[in-house]
Parts: C-alpha cells; structure tokens; sequence
C-alpha cells in the first residue's frame, strides 16, 4: 500500500520532529557530503550507513535517496563520463548491501529545477514558487548547446551501465522528469519532459528496476488527464511527488495542495488502482506565516499542512 514519506535532510533539525510529530516515520534523504570523514566519499558504504543510522536514531526509516554524484560529464557524453558513472555504481551496491530501495535521479544538464521567482504572492499571502520562460536568461550555457538526440544517447549509455548494477542490487533507478517539461532551455535539450518521452524510457530498456517518479508537479503539465496517466505508467512507477501547479510548462506557478489544476483525489484514487506500494511524499509547499523562504519550496510548516492533506486523502481512498 501507499505509504507517505518527507524529505528529511541528513544534518537533524526541526523538520525532524515536526515531521514525527505528524505522524511521518519514512525518510526520502539526500547524500551525506556535509559529513564525510577525510578520505571518504558521501557515495561509500560507511558514510551512507552512518546517515542511515542517523535516520533511524530520530526515528525513520530511510526508503528512498534523491541525491546524486556529479553527472554532467555523463549526461553530457563528455571525457570523464566513466568515472561519474562508476561513483552511481557504487551508490547503488552501498544502498543494496543497506536495504535502500529507490535511488531518485535526473537527466537535467548543466542545471536542475528552474525557477523565474522564488516568492510569488499566493492565498493568505504566503509565497510559493513559479516560472516565465519570458524571464529565463537568453544566452546559452558555459557548455554550450546540447541536443535531445544526444541526451538519449547519452542516457542509453549511462543505463546500459548501472542498471544492471542496480537489478543485481535489488535498487529501482526512478527517473524525475524535467522540470518545467521544456526543451530546450537556454540551448540545452530537454528530454524526460512528455508522456511520450517517459514511454520511451521505459521501453528502451524493459526492467522492474527501470523505473519513473511520478513527479505530479511536472506530469500535470504534461498531460490534461494525470490520473489516466498515472494508470497507463502502473507498476513503472516507484516513486511519488505529491504536488500541484497552475498554468502551461512556458508559465505556471506552484499552488497549495488543494488549490491547483489537478483533481488530488482522482490521483490518490489511480495509485491505489494500480496496487502502487512505493512511497509518495509532499513536494514544493509554501512558505507560510512565521517560516522562511530562504529554500523556497522546502520550508518546514508549509509541509505540515501538506501531510495532513494527503493523509486526509489517503484516508478518503484506502478506507473507502
């Protein structure tokens, strides 16, 4: 069954108890570069099993990793891809050989999530997030141009690599879609962006370890029907954001979970009909009164609020 995680930080702080304190005892956690000892790498086994360890002093159960080692070189083909993809291969045995199922990942180069604004106006006056393609830089990145074709290649090489490493280690690779779902952006192509796309990834190499985040936040501009896709991905889904937006991938702003385009509850309803038993955790909440928008997206009340809406879902749907 659909169980509900947060993303906890590796160094402890308040979100660790506010998130017990409503009743969440599942981390998705990121990689310990803040402390690694001289000599260690935050891929290595000690390091992970020390925050793994951690975790579970403050009461959690670690389920998913959504961190990763460089990976531009690979994303990008360039000298010194092997290398970037040997430190995922060690990833993936130190999460095996810990009991970690999920490993997140992205094949966004040169740069991750982008934002025009980072604080918005939104209900009550608390600030979310959002995006002006009008905004965004023209000139291209230090690296240049990339083409979509070259990023598939680039991503068949670097799958035909781990994902055997990841099968022999009982690991799901869940790959998050770009976001926004736009190509390209400042020269750079763009590629885990449609449905379509998503298909494709699947396909190319068929596995019950190759496999998708559902990433509502960007499906729901990819697609006017979410919960029939969610239906079509099934079992390729491993992992769950739980969020919501308003507008099109050129111009959309992030929303509270219950004021955005998607309909929540036909979502919770379509993983419950597809047997999903991965994890679904909150993703881009507000930041609200008292809290700080210095990690816009990630402030600490602004998720309590989106735990309690997702359990009331939750609730709704598996008691129903």
């Amino acid at each position: 069954m659909l169980e509900i995680a947060e993303f906890i930080n590796p160094t402890p702080s308040p979100l660790w108890k506010l998130a017990r304190q409503a009743g969440v005892d599942l981390a998705v956690g990121g990689l310990p570069f803040d402390s690694v000892r001289q000599g260690e790498a935050p891929w290595e086994f000690e390091p992970l099993r020390r925050m793994k360890e951690q975790y579970e002093a403050g009461g959690f159960k670690l389920v998913v990793i959504e961190a990763r080692p460089p990976l531009n070189k690979a994303k990008r083909g360039l000298p010194g891809r092997d290398e970037e993809i040997a430190t995922v291969c060690t990833l993936l045995e130190n999460m095996g050989k810990l009991g970690i199922p999920v490993w997140c990942y992205e094949w966004m180069a040169d740069f991750n999530w982008v934002r025009t604004n980072t604080s918005k106006p939104s209900r009550g006056g608390s600030m979310v997030t959002s995006f002006d393609v009008n905004e965004l830089p023209k000139e291209p990145t230090e690296l240049g141009s990339i083409s979509e074709e070259e990023l598939w290649v680039n991503l068949e090489y670097f799958l035909t690599k781990v994902l055997p490493v990841a099968e022999a280690n009982n690991v799901k690779l869940s790959m998050h879609p770009d976001d926004p779902p736009l190509s390209p952006i400042r020269g750079v192509g763009r590629i885990m962006r449609s449905i379509d796309n998503f298909r494709r990834l699947v396909a190319m190499m068929p596995s019950r370890h190759n496999t998708v985040t559902l990433c509502q936040g960007n499906f729901t501009l990819m697609t006017d029907d979410l919960p029939s896709a969610i239906r079509s991905f099934g079992k390729a889904i491993s992992f769950v954001h739980f969020r919501d937006v308003r507008g099109t991938p050129t111009s959309f702003e992030e929303t509270w979970h219950d004021a955005g385009k998607t309909d929540m509850l036909a979502c919770m309803r379509a993983y419950r009909d597809i047997g999903f038993d991965g994890v679904l955790r909150p993703d881009h909440v507000p930041t609200v009164e008292g809290d700080s928008n210095e990690n816009a997206g990630y402030s600490s009340f602004g998720r309590l609020y989106a735990i309690g809406y997702i359990r009331g879902l939750h609730e709704a749907v598996y008691r129903g």
